[in-house]
């Protein structure tokens, strides 16, 4: 599926991410790291000390357990199961916890438990679970995405949280956490993923019964707008949700996003804008939407005949080739992989910078151009 030279290209790429990550995993211990300080460039903060319950908490640890697959360094594994225990202290909060528990404990420890047969990971895996499985509204059919007063919202980074629900419902053979996840699903499709394959970040439903309220901005521009993250959490996310159920509406859906975020991202370079359709001024990138789209681009990819799966592999290889030529960074002096990620249109923080899980999004689409990688989602 992918050329000679794109393979020796990965490699070359795996060996310079291989000796960045090893370094940084020996210096920072069980530390679970999110954006490195803007004066030193170094990951100066722990998040489980500072916000145990903090969305991308997982994503670290997930980093790890793809390299260890790769290279079998025990130091790798050693890094994520030290980010996994600590993590414990998430659940005894309980309060701060909402649908990204699969974000988190995808990476913590149904990876583990994937690789290894960890039993205590598959209990946390099945906590996190039955947490995710209790946000389901029944009147609505869709899954509560935050907390505090805002029991009808649904974002659509949902999308890529309830893979956690498909492997409950096959780890333990109990069908009801993946009719939780196709409701949802279901539910994102009709409601929230636009019929141009744009995608909403938000959509405000009636808890009572369902009912389409609003669809606010979010992190995009403007409600209307077209957040490239949205996007790309909606192109992965539909193809998990085929691969774990096989229903052709998923990956059609897929297919419609991804032909929307091809469309754009080509015309600047295969860097993707924060937002597909934001004033032309200023100029905002988000390589974060780039590195989850390739990875999200190659699942699609594995679905479809010969005659189609060459359009998808190109324009992730595209993707991945130009972000690591212009943005990777490789020197240990920096933190992080990937830069120019940004997190919201509208933040004064977290812009161009490298966050963690655009880098784990790189890491993974690397590793599976050299057919390295495994399944955590």
């Amino acid at each position: 599926m992918f050329t000679e030279e794109t393979k020796q290209w990965a490699r070359e790429v795996l060996e310079k991410m291989d000796h960045k990550l090893s370094e940084s995993a020996e210096r920072l211990g069980n530390k679970v790291p999110y954006i490195p300080d803007e004066e030193t460039g170094k990951y100066e903060v722990d998040m489980v000390a500072k916000e145990a319950v903090w969305w991308t908490n997982g994503f670290w640890a997930g980093i790890m357990w793809q390299m260890y697959h790769a290279t079998e360094k025990e130091l790798y594994k050693k890094t994520a199961e030290a980010n996994e225990e600590r993590m414990d202290a998430a659940f005894d909060i309980y309060t701060g916890l909402h649908h990204d528990v699969g974000f988190m404990w995808l990476h913590l420890s149904v990876a583990n438990y994937r690789l290894t047969g960890n039993e205590r990971s598959k209990a946390r895996g099945l906590h996190a679970a039955h947490l995710l499985a209790g946000r389901y509204n029944p009147r609505g059919k869709f899954i509560r995405s935050w907390n505090r007063d805002r029991s009808g919202w649904v974002i659509i980074d949902s999308m890529l949280n309830i893979p956690l629900l498909y492997w409950a419902r096959d780890t333990i053979e109990d069908p009801r956490f993946g009719y939780v996840a196709e409701d949802h699903a279901d539910k994102v499709m009709k409601d929230i993923v636009r019929p141009d394959g744009s995608v909403n970040h938000i959509g405000v439903f009636d808890p009572t019964n369902g009912d389409l309220l609003e669809t606010p901005a979010g992190q995009g521009y403007a409600s209307g707008s077209s957040w490239s993250r949205g996007q790309s959490w909606a192109l992965y996310g539909f193809a998990l949700s085929y691969l774990h159920t096989g229903k052709k509406e998923y990956l059609d859906t897929a297919k419609k996003v991804a032909h929307y975020f091809i469309s754009e991202v080509s015309k600047t370079g295969w860097i993707p804008l924060v937002d597909f359709r934001a004033p032309k001024e200023p100029v905002m990138w988000d390589t974060s939407a780039g590195m989850c789209a390739a990875c999200g681009l190659l699942e699609i990819a594995k679905h479809v005949d010969e005659y189609e799966r060459d359009l998808y592999v190109e324009a992730a290889v595209n993707i991945l080739r130009a972000t690591e030529e212009k943005y990777a960074i490789y020197e240990t002096e920096r933190d992080g992989l990937i830069d120019m990620q940004t997190a919201d249109y509208h933040s004064e923080h977290w812009t161009h910078m490298p966050i963690i899980y655009g880098d784990y999004y790189f890491v993974e689409a690397i590793l599976r151009l050299l057919d390295k990688d495994f399944l955590i989602w």
